[in-house]
């Protein structure tokens, strides 16, 4: 007796569950990563609707509220906290008196922007460099190979800096992620690589060159689906490294330039008034360590959740 492909899927729809379903029930029974998850998307959040925060709070990111500070006292915020109230709800910059919490969002939506387009071009690179080298091997490998251990030998964060103070301020967002890209793929393109050396040698794959399958078609129809997992996991991982790296790089004065908002350049702004107004480096500083703690979170708790289904 034979049975259709679509009747085995039908018996088996309740009894085995989709790769996504199978993950979002077992992070529901994990509250760190349910918390992470919750900033996280309180944050694109903010990130998204900054404008409408701006409007809500009354504040433009680059709007100077004379009134909230106290010349006399060399700029300090009127009122406690920092000058937090009802109009203005994280206080305001010394010295200026630009809203925190205006500034927060658009630094948000800076931040993130520079990490997704980073991660997406570094995740491109890298799974394609990485699928083509483990694939293929011989001189397709030692060519991805050398090149991926020629930038790994720089002293990244160090040529970063002297790149960027190389070059003109226009368009630093798009050359802060040019940066981030070039240096940042090999990362990507090892682990790729060495996982699509193990799989070019299975039964499916081999099962594929049999039917007549070739090169390109059989990497990205039977290679790159296995990769799913690994690929979803240094997603999660790559953005909170490009958010950090991109406020360290603010906070050293060669990442986003001035008025434009950044947690980094938020902070380095914030050294000369640790003593006197603590809130205005506590804000941004606390909002830079949960996001890069919630994708790290998150990250690691798919990893362990994908790998575990893989061993099942």
């Amino acid at each position: 007796m034979t049975v259709e492909s679509g009747s085995v899927g039908a018996l088996f729809t309740d009894s085995a569950p989709t790769p996504g379903r199978r993950v979002w029930r077992e992070l529901r029974t994990s509250p760190t990563a349910l918390l992470s998850a919750a900033f996280i998307v309180f944050i694109l959040l903010l990130a998204v609707f900054a404008p409408l925060v701006a409007q809500l709070t009354g504040w433009g990111p680059n709007e100077f509220d004379p009134d909230a500070i106290n010349p006399d006292l060399g700029g300090l915020p009127v009122g406690p906290g920092g000058g937090i109230g009802s109009d203005h709800w994280f206080g305001v910059e010394p010295g200026n008196g630009r809203d925190i919490f205006t500034r927060i969002a658009y630094g948000a939506r800076v931040s993130l922007t520079i990490a997704f387009a980073a991660t997406l071009a570094t995740t491109v690179l890298g799974v394609l460099a990485g699928m083509l080298a483990g694939f293929y091997g011989g001189w397709v490998d030692q060519v991805v190979s050398r090149v991926m251990d020629f930038l790994m030998a720089f002293p990244t964060l160090i040529f970063m800096i002297a790149i960027l103070s190389a070059l003109p301020a226009d368009n630093r967002l798009v050359l802060l992620v040019i940066v981030l890209s070039v240096f940042g793929w090999t990362y990507t393109a090892r682990i790729v690589r060495g996982q699509t050396m193990g799989l070019r040698t299975s039964e499916f794959v081999e099962a594929a060159r049999a039917s007549g399958g070739r090169g390109l078609g059989i990497i990205l129809r039977e290679i790159l689906p296995n990769l799913r997992g690994t690929i979803i996991v240094l997603v999660t991982l790559s953005v909170p490294a490009y958010i950090g790296t991109e406020a360290g790089l603010s906070f050293l004065g060669v990442g986003v330039v001035p008025p434009t908002p950044s947690w980094g350049k938020m902070i380095a702004q914030a050294v000369p008034w640790y003593a006197s107004d603590p809130m205005y480096f506590i804000f941004p500083g606390v909002f830079l360590f949960l996001t890069v703690l919630s994708f790290t979170v998150l990250g690691d708790r798919l990893g362990k959740i994908l790998d575990a289904g893989d061993a099942a």
